[in-house]
């Protein structure tokens, strides 16, 4: 007899992971054009670094955000966290994708705050995009970026 559907997602819940499919390239460029468009709303006026994040989620849902600046300097946002903000809102609670738009021609990594942000709600293996203002692009995985990642589960020991 076949595997029922609850009996799936059991196992599923059971190993916390869920399985993700390759981007597709033109996926890519509709999740790198959303970041950018957040981009152009950055709140930035002391570093004028403008910063977009877009997500998609391991179910095909997109959202994004800007980094947000704020004069008293430690209360600031990051676009990654905006985004991750704008998909928890929106009840969704898992990164399949995550790219950033940096507004020149480096890579923005995500800052080790918006790393274990990322790792809240993506698995090791969820990739991390970064693009650059001429569409080049670097990619990696949350968990090469950071490794050993302190998550839920840690709580429990």
């Amino acid at each position: 007899m076949p595997p029922t559907f609850s009996h799936l997602i059991g196992k599923v819940k059971c190993i916390r992971r869920v399985t993700k499919v390759p981007m597709k390239k033109n996926n890519l460029e509709q999740l790198s054009q959303l970041a950018f468009d957040a981009q152009q709303h950055s709140h930035s006026p002391y570093s004028n670094f403008k910063v977009g994040a877009a997500i998609e989620t391991s179910t095909g849902e997109t959202f994004a955000g800007c980094n947000v600046e704020s004069a008293a300097f430690p209360l600031g946002q990051c676009a990654e966290a905006t985004a991750i903000g704008n998909m928890v809102s929106n009840g969704h609670k898992r990164i399949g994708h995550i790219v950033i738009a940096s507004p020149n021609e480096e890579m923005c990594f995500p800052c080790g705050g918006c790393r274990q942000k990322i790792a809240e709600f993506a698995s090791d293996d969820t990739p991390v995009t970064m693009v650059t203002k001429s569409g080049d692009s670097h990619e990696t995985t949350i968990g090469e970026l950071l490794p050993n990642a302190f998550r839920a589960h840690d709580l429990d020991k």
